[in-house]
């Protein structure tokens, strides 16, 4: 691979990969879940320093071992190839593949807002697949998804550039288009800073620690995506210093636009406005918080504006995505047409599977299930690339470091303690989306065996 991007194009695509929907929709399940708006924005808050936790150190490992695959890559010298093989499966069939898909599907569902989509099979809507699947329900907008999925697919296999001008251009409109909702928002004459402002409710007693978990979920899809950074390492310029700066500029922007939009958000709807907005099913609360202060005009702005948001997450989550199966394949642990670059020196075979697969999740659950699943999955990975810092602290004692974590080792140990707490949480309150994505991470277990097996047939001497 052509090491073609500075530290400018890593900044790019940290922000890209995580302003998606989180910052439209996330914050009406929150309210259902805490009933406060302090506690709402305290959620954001921790998550938020969570996640700098866990970039912190995924940027000591990035620095040590960057290459093309990100924590593929890091997974393979930590640990084993097994493990590694694991994280790779788990991205593929769930973690980067389902947020494709969640993406695609809100981008779906704000089009289908602005230009009504004709309703598809609706004399099917009803049929299901263990009583947990629907894939017929809604099947325009999920027809529409697929069709965006398999567009940006193929616009990046056409070449790097192309996929990164266009994360480019889009990003920058979401800058504009959260500039102009923060500033008219908070300066409306609806604006009511008491509904944020009220410190007594952190003493309520009505939220639990459990409960206080389970709406981070919500928080930590939002800021979710700041690591694939690490995936495209193989195509960036100095790589061992440009994404740990990368990843720790673009996540301290993205910490600071969400507090400032969910500060307008709870300025301008109350908490049980929001929790109807939950209840609805198919509002999305940043719609109806400048439908409060802009009408009829605003729904068609903010609905526009999370097309563009949307768009431009899931094209920076499908170019970077499809790099560690590239990585995998190499390795001899995926199959081996992924690992093949196409005349635009881009992994098009990687890309189009990733995409396929995309696809049928769409058809699989709603936003929401989704999006759990992934949280649920990733930080299994998350802990493990942050337990990787103490690790290779011992055994590379000697190798150059372009970035020490800060606030070693309580700093790691606090994030790898937290991701273990969300794991069991998240087990106890979301069994299903748990169970689902254990399953599906564990299905790479006889695939790993078989491509083992397939693999030593083609040693010389078999």
């Amino acid at each position: 691979m052509v090491r073609t991007l500075g530290l400018g194009y890593v900044i790019l695509f940290v922000i890209a990969n995580i302003i998606g929907s989180g910052v439209y929709k996330k914050i009406a399940p929150m309210a259902a879940e805490l009933h406060s708006s302090v506690w709402i924005l305290a959620a954001w808050i921790v998550a938020g320093i969570i996640t700098i936790f866990g970039a912190l150190s995924n940027a000591e490992v990035a620095g040590l071992l960057a290459d093309t695959g990100g924590d593929f890559v890091y997974f393979r010298k930590i640990y084993n190839r097994f493990f590694a093989f694991l994280y790779g499966w788990s991205l593929f069939t769930v973690i980067q593949t389902a947020t494709i898909s969640s993406l695609a599907y809100v981008f779906a569902q704000s089009l289908n807002s602005i230009l009504p989509i004709p309703e598809i099979f609706s004399s099917m809507k009803d049929f299901t697949i263990g009583g947990l699947f629907f894939p017929f329900q809604d099947f325009g907008v999920k027809l529409t998804a697929i069709f965006l999925i398999l567009l940006l697919t193929f616009l990046n296999i056409t070449g790097l550039k192309s996929g990164a001008g266009v994360s480019k251009f889009i990003l920058w409109l979401v800058f504009t288009g959260l500039f102009v909702i923060v500033v008219f928002g908070l300066s409306h004459v609806k604006a009511t800073p008491a509904n944020f402002l009220n410190i007594r409710e952190l003493g309520s007693g009505a939220v639990t620690l459990s409960s206080f978990f389970t709406a981070m979920l919500g928080a930590f899809w939002a800021y979710q995506g700041w690591v694939s950074v690490g995936y495209i390492g193989g195509e960036v310029k100095n790589p061992n210093k440009n994404i740990p700066k990368g990843i720790m500029m673009g996540v301290f922007v993205v910490i600071f636009i969400y507090l400032l939009v969910n500060v307008t958000y709870l300025a301008l709807l109350s908490i049980p406005q929001l929790e109807q907005v939950y209840a609805s099913g198919n509002q999305i609360a940043a719609v109806e918080a400048v439908r409060s202060f802009w009408g009829t005009g605003g729904v068609m702005f903010i609905s526009i504006l999370i097309l563009i948001t949307t768009l431009g997450c899931t094209n920076a989550s499908i170019l970077t995505g499809a790099r560690p199966y590239y990585a995998m394949s190499r390795e001899r642990l995926f199959f081996a047409g992924i690992g093949k670059l196409n005349n635009a020196n881009v992994p098009g075979n990687s890309l189009l599977w990733q995409g396929i697969w995309a696809s049928v999740l769409v058809l699989s659950g709603t936003f929401d299930q989704l999006t759990d699943m992934i949280i649920f999955a990733v930080f299994i990975f998350y802990g493990a690339t942050s337990l990787g810092v103490f690790i290779l602290r011992r055994k590379m004692r000697d190798a150059h470091r372009p970035y020490k974590v800060w606030g070693y080792p309580v700093v790691p140990a606090i994030f790898i303690i937290f991701c273990m707490f969300l794991f069991f949480n998240t087990i106890a309150t979301r069994p299903r989306e748990a169970a689902i994505g254990m399953i599906l991470i564990l299905s790479g277990i006889p695939v790993f065996l078989f491509l083992q097996w397939k693999y030593s047939k083609k040693q010389p001497g078999n």
